[in-house]
């Protein structure tokens, strides 16, 4: 019975050990650092081309209805859908999952086997109250200027002289054009921003969030990857980053802005992040160590809140608001819809198949 006993002891001793190796930092041998340092700049310029492509044809006639760039950007804006639903479901959700089922974490976080849908969810539900919260304060400010534009409206109409008026009394039609049409004092608010945009802009901003926050963990990974790994990683993450700028970009052009300075800095945002993720991967790497309890949690977590931002984004922002509850996109030819569905199934299954690398 002792030996039994001991026998016992010595396995619990031997998988607590296993378990240990485990979750050891492991050493990057032939760190190749000039490699490293030069990913920086490929992915940059990957980046670029994928979110400023997008916006530069835009610029150049954003109004040419069924032209060729009016058919390149609208499959190219399918396809970004296709590619963020792609990201979410193939390149967070499972190693997310993965991640909450390691034996690194401890025993807390492993008692309980949905902890990465609660932070999923979690997300999901934040997100739809920062974005009404948004839209609610942008509709107040919305109506502070209807306000104040009726009243000033109600001043010129006292200053008006008798002449500018009809025999009834109501105001010559043309007259302040913009403000009164016809005598019936309705309002034109043209110049403020409109519900719809309001969504627009909100979206694409909450967009953005997520794809940046998966960026800076991609880019970490990239930097601390091993030798074998490392090169086969850089090859998927510079058509991944691509695609997502891409996907991006045609969001940008959603926005309606009329200087440049909005869509710069927003797509400077994003090919900025991965190359900070891979220089703090460099910076670290020599005491990094990817199996640890806080590494492991931390990238869990942000890979959930990432993917829940962007599953909510494409469902509710993108593939709703564009495509079942758009009058516009009803009316389109079947030639349209077609290429529009096909666009984005072929955007969500190539992101897929980058997502056996990456």
């Amino acid at each position: 019975m002792a030996s039994l006993a001991y026998a016992q002891d010595v396995a619990v001793d031997a998988s607590a050990d296993a378990d240990a190796d485990a979750c050891a930092s492991g050493e990057l041998e032939n760190y190749n650092l000039p490699l490293r340092i030069g990913s920086i700049f490929i992915i940059l310029g990957t980046s670029a081309l994928g979110v400023f492509g997008p916006i530069a044809l835009h610029r150049i006639n954003p109004n040419s209805e069924s032209s060729a760039r009016d058919w390149i950007l609208t499959i190219g804006k399918f396809f970004g859908t296709g590619v963020i639903l792609a990201t979410a479901f193939v390149h967070m959700l499972p190693d997310a999952f993965e991640n909450f089922g390691s034996d690194c974490l401890s025993s807390g976080w492993l008692s309980y086997g949905a902890f990465a849908g609660i932070f999923c969810m979690l997300a999901s539900f934040g997100l739809q109250l920062l974005e009404l919260c948004a839209i609610s304060h942008l509709n107040t400010i919305n109506k502070r200027k209807v306000l104040t534009a009726r009243e000033n409206s109600a001043a010129h109409f006292d200053e008006i002289s008798p002449k500018n008026l009809e025999s009834d009394g109501s105001m010559i039609s043309g007259t302040h054009d913009g403000v009164f049409q016809n005598g019936g004092g309705h309002v034109h608010s043209a110049g403020f921003l409109e519900q719809d945009d309001s969504y627009s802009h909100i979206g694409t901003f909450i967009l953005e969030l997520g794809i940046i926050m998966h960026s800076v963990i991609i880019g970490i990974t990239l930097a601390t990857a091993d030798r074998d790994e490392f090169v086969t990683l850089l090859i998927a993450l510079v058509f991944h980053q691509f695609f997502e700028g891409l996907a991006l970009g045609t969001r940008i052009n959603e926005l309606k802005y009329k200087s440049l300075a909005k869509p710069i800095i927003m797509g400077c945002l994003y090919i900025l992040m991965t190359p900070i993720g891979i220089s703090i991967g460099v910076g670290i790497h020599a005491s990094f160590n990817p199996n640890s309890y806080s590494n492991v949690l931390s990238q869990a977590i942000l890979d959930l809140l990432s993917a829940g931002i962007l599953l909510y984004n494409a469902y509710v922002s993108l593939m709703s608001l564009e495509i079942s509850h758009n009058t516009k996109f009803h009316e389109q030819s079947l030639a349209r819809k077609t290429a529009c569905f096909l666009s984005m199934y072929a955007g969500a299954g190539l992101m897929s198949l980058i997502g056996e690398w990456a």
